[in-house]
């Protein structure tokens, strides 16, 4: 074969490997698009009740918003050295958990609210190198595993089963944790994340640097590689907004929980106002997709 004729064959070859890569990636690029929130409106948020976290519960039906804030937290477990409570998440079928940490550092804490009423609380011991802090639960709607974060810089969040649904948990012996989230890019001070699929997470970051992605107070999107579980997945990070930093107060702003409501399609984040305005002006911010 003449030395010309190779030459167009081998352009030629080249040209259809790039055409299949190109149909590769565009059939990919839908499910990890960035969406676009819209602020839509706003609540006063409550700095004792409602200035750490909020869940929707789905059942039973007509069930009322659920929040946590150092006003939730049971003197009974408070008592014990649990004094912090994180963002919560609700199950599909009811179960309703909230993450606890204390100052001791060796172990985290998750109370469970079953359908019926009643509650129990599942402890994890720290493995090596895990972070104290229990920043938030973001259950998938699976419903048998769930996510968990640390705080400060971090490439990775925890996979847990969900205790009080995950036939392998009990109250009586330690929560283990089954695999890893494996971020592709740092995010710092998450504090809460909520399912909006079963591989996409939208998550409220304290981030007050930011350096990491250009803008402080971030809303992120993750886009997980698999439904989370026993196996290891991967996360693609996306910074979506910076957050509603608005108050009658300067200083600065603390982005707390989130909560995402498939019923209505609405995303709900607690903003908590600097100063003596934490008092007056906090909000929980509404956004709908657009």
């Amino acid at each position: 074969m003449p030395l010309h004729t190779r030459q167009r064959c081998r352009a030629a070859l080249t040209g259809l490997v790039a055409l299949a890569a190109a149909a590769v990636l565009s059939t990919a690029t839908p499910a990890t698009a960035a969406d676009t929130w819209s602020e839509v409106g706003s609540d006063r948020a409550d700095p004792l009740t409602e200035s750490q976290g909020l869940t929707s519960v789905e059942v039973p039906a007509n069930s009322a918003n659920r929040y946590t804030g150092i006003g939730t937290i049971p003197v009974s477990v408070s008592s014990r050295g649990w004094n912090h409570v994180g963002d919560p998440d609700a199950s599909y079928d009811g179960h309703y958990i909230e993450p606890y940490q204390a100052d001791s550092g060796t172990a985290k804490m998750y109370r469970v609210q079953s359908p019926s009423g009643a509650w129990s609380e599942y402890v994890h011991t720290l493995s090596s190198g895990e972070a104290l802090n229990n920043s938030w639960v973001a259950i998938a709607p699976s419903g048998q595993w769930m996510l968990s974060g640390e705080y400060g810089t971090m490439t990775r969040f925890l996979v847990f089963p969900t205790p009080g649904v995950n036939a392998s948990t009990s109250p009586s012996a330690n929560l283990p944790q089954a695999s890893t989230v494996t971020l592709d890019h740092a995010v710092r001070d998450v504090q809460g994340c909520d399912f909006v699929t079963a591989t996409r997470l939208l998550c409220s970051s304290d981030d007050p640097a930011g350096t990491l992605f250009g803008i402080t107070k971030p809303l992120l999107q993750i886009d997980l590689s698999a439904e989370p579980g026993a196996s290891n997945v991967t996360g693609h990070v996306t910074a979506l907004r910076q957050l509603p930093l608005r108050s009658s107060c300067s200083g600065t702003f603390e982005a707390e929980g989130i909560d995402y409501d498939r019923r209505t399609g609405t995303l709900r984040v607690i903003v908590v106002s600097p100063g003596f305005c934490v008092l007056t002006d906090s909000k929980t911010y509404r956004f709908t997709k657009s």
